[in-house]
């Protein structure tokens, strides 16, 4: 397959490699080399299987509405922008695209989730908390997945209170740690991401598994099925 990977940034280059190691060949396009999303042409994109966009809040918008406007599979791990996830889904199901996109592509972080929902009912009178601390040139806080780990919590027992906690220092690939604390004991489940290769290789493989499809999905949706 030939993917195109939006964004040189450290998580870009590490899905261009990883994608070259699962035997696919990769085009990384820059964010200056893509301003306004200006090279996202009908003709170009044509030639690409999938889009891969690790850029920022700003860019993946326009990178997004170029992408689905023509119709191309686009896999999403940018975070930042979802007050305008619906008009994304709608330009996508208009346009008979292939939207696929998540806060986080880590298998160990939807695992993550799936525990954090079974606490929440088990432990439904204790106070739940979210820590999360990632690299300081990250542009959004709370993080993606600090949100939708709040979300899953809350969805689970809503009568749940969730703060979020967010540091960011040096060059940490990502920690979220969820607490449930009584008067007596703290409970903690915690995700730290040693590098960026395991967000790359979801990506990876989400971006192969999108590849002529036509439809909406968020990664959690279908990480089980890579």
């Amino acid at each position: 397959m030939l993917f195109l990977v939006l964004g040189r940034g450290k998580t870009g280059r590490v899905i261009a490699d990883v994608a070259h190691q699962h035997g696919h060949s990769v085009r990384v396009l820059g964010e200056e080399e893509n301003r306004n999303a200006m090279a996202l042409t009908a003709p170009f994109l044509a030639s690409f299987d999938t889009v891969i966009d690790f850029t920022t809040p700003e860019a993946a918008v326009s990178n997004m509405r170029a992408c689905l406007a023509n119709g191309a599979r686009m896999v999403v791990g940018t975070t930042g922008w979802y007050d305008h996830l619906d008009d994304m889904r709608s330009l996508a199901a208009r346009r008979g695209a292939g939207f696929l996109y998540g806060a986080n592509f880590s298998i160990g972080v939807q695992t993550l989730y799936r525990l954090a929902r079974e606490l929440a009912v088990a432990v439904p009178h204790y106070r739940f908390k979210i820590i999360e601390t990632h690299h300081a040139e990250k542009k959004d806080a709370p993080s993606g997945t600090a949100l939708s780990l709040r979300q899953v919590v809350q969805t689970a027992n809503p009568s749940l209170d969730v703060p979020i906690e967010s540091k960011r220092e040096g060059d940490v690939a990502g920690v979220h740690i969820l607490e449930a604390r009584s008067e007596d004991e703290v409970i903690e489940l915690k995700h730290e991401a040693h590098s960026r290769r395991a967000f790359a290789e979801g990506a990876v493989r989400a971006a192969e598994w999108i590849a002529g499809k036509t439809g909406v999905w968020d990664f959690s949706e279908i990480a089980s099925q890579l």
